[in-house]
Order: C-alpha cells, then structure tokens, then sequence
C-alpha cells in the first residue's frame, strides 16, 4: 500500500500566530497538528504535545516552538518506508509531498490503521 492510500488533508497557518490561537484551532477543528508555511516553503510543524509541553508560553508565536524542517515523505512511496522514518526520527506524524509541495499529512495511527498491508518489518 502506498502513501497516497491514506493520507489526510493538512491544516495550514502563518506561523506568525500565538499558541493560544493555535491550540484553538486544533481544539476546534479536532486535529493533532498543524503546519507552518510562508510563501509556499514548511517552515514547521507544531503539535498537540508541543502546546502541552508550552501551556505557560501560550501567547508566543507559534515559529518560537515549532518543529522546524519537518521530515517529509513522497506521496508515492509505501507505507513500509513511511513506518521506518517515523521509527528513525522517532516521530509521530510525516508531511506528505508530492514533486516537493506539501499535499497532506499522515500519522502513525493511519499506518497502524492500515497495519495488516505492512511487511513484517517490527
């Protein structure tokens, strides 16, 4: 199964904005993540364990705790791959590009979901 079986749409904001707004608009569009981009370039990615770790810092901007350079993966490769960049950078969540632009997002919960395609990799 490849990347583009499963990913998600991703939300987009400046990352000029606080924690306070951001957090509120996870809250409300019940996500777990949002990326930052300007003039078309990821700057980063900020999630819901970044607000949590920054709960006193929540009228910062956004860019001041953001993960910056996010690791990405092609929309075309296999969830496979996807599986093991997440487990060498210990990471919860890829971008998805497709000819280097941002298209989506995917999560470990959606490679899990879709465990039974895997190899027996773990």
């Amino acid at each position: 199964m490849n990347v583009k079986n499963i990913v998600r749409k991703v939300f987009v904001a400046k990352p000029d904005i606080s924690l306070k707004k951001v957090a509120k608009i996870m809250s409300e569009k019940k996500i777990g993540s949002i990326v930052f981009m300007k003039s078309g370039k990821v700057l980063g990615i900020l999630t819901e364990k970044d607000i949590v770790r920054n709960y006193l810092k929540l009228n910062k901007k956004a860019s001041s705790v953001m993960s910056k350079n996010p690791v990405s993966i092609d929309i075309h490769e296999d969830i496979d791959s996807a599986a093991r960049l997440m487990q060498k950078y210990r990471i919860k969540r890829l971008l998805v590009t497709e000819k280097n632009k941002l298209v989506g997002i995917i999560s470990v919960t959606d490679i899990i979901a879709n465990s039974e395609d895997l190899n027996e990799f773990f």
